[in-house]
């Protein structure tokens, strides 16, 4: 059979032999399996027929058979959706609660782009649709893939069910080689109601709202259970393209439309802050008439150019955010206070509590922080919910703001019980008897077992498989805790060994434990074989650094090149000294105590002989400096000091990071260049002591052309 990778390669007649081919083999496959109850081959092979299938069917939708084998249920269900890279990251956007955020919001852009208050900045304002993200990649304008977001890099391949949703066109009319077309798949309320009804009728499982009715059916393995849902969908953005759309936000929001997608009518311009809020008060009065779920409304400068200078943070745009509805409120009753000891040894309450429903979610745990947020004290002690604490008895209202974890916003003191009394904190780890010690300036308590605590080790270890981490799939929570009780891992490094101690040799170990079998443990050593080439920046995230979140981790990587100098460049700076100690100090973005943390990390005897365990099981990768072709500073490390005149220093940054180039905060040996303004003082002297190239503003602008 030849291999899934060539699909591209097939032209129509080909493809037409291929699919005929796979029709005639899938069905003889499905009588021996079902009717005769004779397999004739292996699900894993099975497997492989049905995802060729599904690709060429993708690739040639014309070529659909009446008798596809897709059409069919009953077959062997398929072990998961197939994996897509996206060519530009599907990216979140940061949110704003009150009209005061929407006014800074207005105000950084402006600070960004030195841009005076008086001058006009026009905005898209459009409602945020509560269902599931899709990219739709059309090549020549033949839909050729959809995908779901995921991660934000990496997402599911669900192109056979994104072609059962009447919203989305299966070809469009366009010039463009490449266009990936991006929105929503959502469900209407009238839809969703007459599902549930079906599903009551059949006695299956109810769904929680529609949302969630949304995504499960857009994940189905089978595409005709995906076909049998009423699914729409919303288009409002775009990914990879061949060349612009057009100029502006509201402009592609029109030519999506010409090109045959729905997009939401409720999308307009605005001027400033104050049409912006307007506007998003004039579709909150109209949120329970539209017949599907939104959960706020999004901005977004609407021209592109601006766009692209304004560019993007880790994880989200700096020319968008949405507008988040106000938090939906329940009552219900506090059952008890755990405490949670996370991987950094931080102990954590939280209200066990008496399930209620808050906007459409069933909620039993609210987080509550910290020792001082019980008591009824922000971080500075000063008195908040007026002063009281929260007591187990306590009637207490919960919200949720697009926070996964709700909240506790107020406790109703006229209804405690007589029998509540106050919480005590613990002095001890609950987990291994450890003293629980809150540092001065501390909000929170931390555990100082280290790793003797069995908690902070399998959080740690949740931690590394997460899914800005390592990702491995088929280890999750419930796999690392189940490992770490039998004794199977402890560390990182225990994890890349499990299939030399329970692998090809013998696989009865795992096979035969409850939840698994022969396919699953395979599946599972393959997963863990994928992720020994590791890009470093997931490596640094994944070791659980305090401090070091998955954007300092990138940063990391990027200044370092490779892991053997970052390596080298911690053990050197052992005693917080000397030349490594000022370059990592110097870097954007890390201070004296990130740097403490990630120094005092590499050079703990027991961390560093685990990390080095672990590292000469993996492949670290290099990560990609961003870079444009013919940029004349990629790679090169440089330093802005003194007054800058033509753009500001924010934008002046995110420019030399968009061509590759690593902005520090200090002049050191290592840096190549200084862009010296007026004003500039003792970094320019340290600079011209160091020999090292100096050009003002404008020189630094005609050398990145």
């Amino acid at each position: 059979m030849a291999a899934l990778t060539d699909v591209d390669q097939l032209n129509e007649k080909l493809a037409k032999a291929e699919l005929t081919r796979l029709a005639k083999d899938m069905a003889q496959a499905d009588v021996a399996y079902h009717q005769k109850d004779a397999p004739e081959i292996s699900d894993a092979e099975y497997d492989t027929l049905k995802q060729r299938n599904l690709l060429i069917e993708s690739r040639f939708p014309n070529l659909r058979r009446k008798d596809s084998p897709t059409d069919k249920t009953g077959a062997p269900v398929s072990s998961g959706f197939s994996k897509v890279k996206h060519a530009v990251a599907m990216m979140s956007l940061g949110n704003a609660f009150t009209d005061e955020d929407v006014i800074e919001f207005d105000s950084r852009i402006r600070k960004f782009l030195n841009v005076d208050r008086d001058k006009p900045l026009e905005y898209t304002s459009e409602p945020k649709i509560d269902g599931l993200s899709l990219s739709l990649r059309y090549e020549q304008g033949i839909l050729v893939q959809a995908a779901t977001r995921g991660d934000g890099e990496t997402g599911e391949d669900v192109t056979a069910n994104a072609l059962t949703i009447t919203d989305i066109p299966p070809k469009i009319q366009t010039p463009l080689d490449i266009l990936e077309v991006r929105g929503e798949v959502y469900m209407a309320h009238t839809d969703f109601a007459a599902l549930n009804e079906s599903q009551m009728k059949n006695e299956n499982k109810l769904f929680a709202n529609p949302r969630n009715a949304a995504a499960g059916s857009l994940r189905q393995l089978d595409s005709q259970i995906t076909k049998s849902r009423p699914l729409k969908f919303f288009a409002y953005a775009w990914g990879q393209v061949s060349e612009p759309l057009a100029e502006t936000q509201s402009a592609v929001l029109a030519r999506l439309t010409a090109l045959g997608f729905s997009v939401n009518p409720l999308a307009a311009t605005c001027a400033n802050p104050a049409e912006l809020i307007q506007h998003y008060n004039s579709i909150e009065l109209a949120r329970a008439s539209l017949g599907y779920d939104i959960d706020g409304v999004v901005y977004k400068v609407s021209n592109l150019g601006l766009q692209s200078r304004l560019g993007f943070r880790t994880n989200t745009p700096r020319w968008a955010i949405a507008h988040k509805f106000p938090a939906e409120l329940a009552s219900t009753i506090v059952e008890d206070i755990e405490i949670q000891v996370g991987r950094t040894g931080a102990l954590s309450p939280v209200a066990r509590l008496k399930s209620v429903t808050v906007g459409g979610v069933v909620v039993s745990n609210a987080t509550l922080h910290n020792e001082d947020y019980i008591k009824g004290l922000d971080s500075k002690g000063a008195p908040i919910r007026g002063g009281h604490d929260i007591r187990i008895g306590d009637w207490v209202t919960i919200y949720r703001a697009g926070d996964v974890i709700p909240k506790v916003k107020g406790v109703d003191i006229s209804r405690r019980p007589d029998w509540a009394v106050p919480f005590e904190f613990p002095e001890k780890c609950p987990q291994c008897g450890s003293d629980a010690i809150r540092e001065e300036g501390e909000a929170v308590a931390r555990c100082s077992g280290g790793l003797i605590c069995p908690a902070q080790a399998v959080e740690k270890l949740k931690h590394f498989v997460s899914r800005a981490a390592f990702d491995i799939d088929g280890m999750g929570s419930k796999q690392i805790e189940s490992f770490y009780k039998d004794g199977w891992i402890a560390h990182p490094a225990d994890i890349f060994e499990l299939q030399g101690l329970y692998g090809s040799s013998n696989l009865q170990q795992l096979k035969n434990r409850e939840g698994w079998g022969a396919k699953s443990a395979e599946r599972l050593f393959a997963a863990i074989d994928d992720k020994r080439n590791i890009p470093m920046n997931r490596l640094i995230f994944a070791l659980g650094i305090r401090h070091v979140g998955e954007s300092t981790a990138l940063t990391l990587s990027r200044h370092y090149n490779d892991w053997e100098t970052f390596n080298v460049a911690m053990k050197n700076s052992f005693e917080h000294s000397g030349v490594d100690w000022e370059v990592l100090n110097g870097i954007d973005g890390v201070g004296t105590v990130m740097a403490a943390a990630l120094v005092d990390y590499f050079n703990e005897p027991k961390m560093s002989a685990a990390l080095n365990r672990l590292v000469v099981l993996l492949n670290v990768q290099n990560v990609a400096v961003p870079s444009i072709q013919g940029s004349t500073v990629a790679g090169k490390k440089v330093v802005f000091t003194g007054t800058l005149e033509k753009m500001t220093r924010a934008e002046a940054k995110a420019r030399a990071e968009g061509l590759g180039a690593k902005v520090s905060g200090s002049v050191s040996a290592k840096t190549d260049i200084v862009i010296a303004g007026p004003g500039a003082g003792s970094k320019r002297k340290k600079a011209e002591d160091l020999g090292i190239k100096i050009v003002s503003e404008d020189e630094w602008l005609t050398l990145i052309g």
